[in-house]
């Protein structure tokens, strides 16, 4: 077998591998691509284009000049292309297809219709994953405290999700609706720490799975001074990676057993990675667990089983399986009874099961501050006391940590249309807490004042 982390080869001694940063092959082989793999990508690329310089065919396939000029010398020994301009500088040359060469670029474009970056091999993203595994950095409790510290989480809610994440074990956040789970799913993202390497493309056999997605692979914050040292990188660096944030990937009730698995797209010619592979050294999130298009116990089974092994088995359309990197930290959130979707033995595979409910008072005003902060509405202590107080208690509702922004961005409509600036008064909050929960309407006393707590009561009885 294999030894996926020892796979890929050792930085040369003779050029900045830039950290993590595989080094740029520099002749075919080091690609680990077949050489005709590369004359085809080449080839499919100057028959959409046209006559294309050798710079730009370098950018679109990310690879080397030295790499290319392999692939083109074999397209001119075999008469499939030839040189259309040669200028005063070495790269400055320009290639187009023969007659020949346009026929077998349409045949091969027929087959696969794929016109992206060169992949890596699967071989390599193996290895890639299973060292950065071993690299990534793990929230510490200051980090907890960073994040949280204001958002009005109980302690107990802190301690527990920081120690899931410190582990990097999976858990279950549930509660009722409204609690602020999905928000605090989401926000587990930015305890992420770290980048991560992820390839445009693998090669799969003959095959090609699409694996980078720009809008969950967001490109990282540079440090100062990195912008000056990126046309180094470009040169030194094999470009067909991507440095990336560590993703984190939602998941809804639209989700269905379908999704978990490869996706052929017959425009682009390549398979799609499915979403948990997408996932990988990040967050998977599957939201609103018991209203999938499967069942919990069955979702639970599909990603629990593969997650243990750190890889997931997929099969293309004619039947070939594979193994893909799979090794992403799992949050499910449910407004329903852990007990009532999963039996005894499906909970105790779930890492850490977190009850996220009510929020104390103190945790509920500190909330609301933030909350009018971000907001900018100006806060004031007698209208939060009257929410409190009036609105919830005489109501029942509980402090769920959804209602402030909901509140305030409720104030916020109803003064945006009234053209004034937002105000924390008790009419603002009456009139916002009705159209949330269908009560009587504000009232007003004669000559425009606001009725006090004692009156609004009187009149909605």
């Amino acid at each position: 077998m294999m030894d996926f982390a020892t796979a890929l080869p050792a930085a040369r001694s003779d050029e900045d591998a830039h950290g993590a940063l595989p080094p740029q092959p520099r002749t075919a082989r080091e690609t680990g691509l077949e050489l005709q793999l590369i004359v085809e990508l080449a080839a499919k690329a100057i028959y959409a284009a046209g006559r294309t310089h050798l710079p730009i065919l370098a950018t679109r396939l990310r690879l080397s000049i030295n790499v290319l000029r392999e692939a083109l010398d074999f397209m001119v020994a075999e008469q499939l292309a030839e040189v259309a301009w040669r200028g005063d500088a070495d790269i400055d040359v320009q290639y187009q297809l023969t007659g020949a060469g346009k026929q077998r670029a349409a045949g091969w474009l027929q087959r696969s219709p794929y016109q992206g970056p060169a992949p890596v091999t699967l071989e390599a993203w193996c290895a890639m994953a299973a060292r950065q595994a071993l690299q990534l950095p793990v929230p510490s409790a200051e980090d907890v405290e960073a994040v949280f510290g204001e958002a009005g989480l109980e302690p107990a809610v802190r301690n527990l999700i920081g120690a899931a994440m410190h582990a990097g074990r999976s858990m279950l956040l549930y509660g009722p609706p409204g609690s602020g789970k999905s928000t605090l799913a989401r926000k587990l993202g930015r305890l992420l720490q770290g980048t991560v390497l992820v390839p445009h493309a693998v090669a799969v056999g003959q095959e090609i799975v699409q694996l980078y997605d720009p809008a969950l692979h967001l490109a990282p914050s540079l440090p100062p001074g990195t912008a000056a040292r990126q046309p180094l990188e470009r040169r030194s660096t094999d470009a067909r990676w991507v440095l990336c944030q560590r993703p984190v990937v939602p998941l809804g009730a639209e989700l269905d057993e379908s999704m978990l698995e490869l996706r052929h797209d017959a425009f682009s010619g390549c398979y799609q990675a499915p979403p948990h592979c997408k996932a990988s050294h990040g967050l998977l999130i599957i939201d609103d667990l018991g209203r999938q298009r499967m069942a919990a116990p069955a979702l639970l089974n599909r990603l629990i089983q593969p997650l243990d092994a750190g890889q997931d088995q997929l099969s293309l359309q004619g039947g070939h399986k594979f193994a893909m990197p799979f090794g992403a930290m799992l949050v499910f959130a449910t407004n329903l009874a852990p007990q009532a979707l999963l039996d005894g033995s499906a909970l105790r595979r779930l890492g850490y099961k977190i009850h996220v409910g009510a929020l104390s008072e103190a945790s509920y005003r500190t909330l609301f501050r933030q909350q009018c902060r971000a907001a900018g509405v100006a806060l004031d202590d007698a209208g939060l006391r009257y929410l409190i107080e009036e609105l919830h208690r005489g109501s029942g509702q509980p402090l769920l940590a959804s209602y402030p922004r909901e509140i305030l961005g409720r104030i916020a409509d109803f003064a945006g249309y009234a053209g004034q600036a937002p105000r924390l008064t008790v009419m603002a909050l009456e009139q916002a807490w009705s159209s949330m929960f269908a009560t009587c309407a504000p009232a007003v006393v004669p000559g425009g004042d606001e009725a006090g707590p004692a009156a609004l009561r009187a009149r909605a009885a």
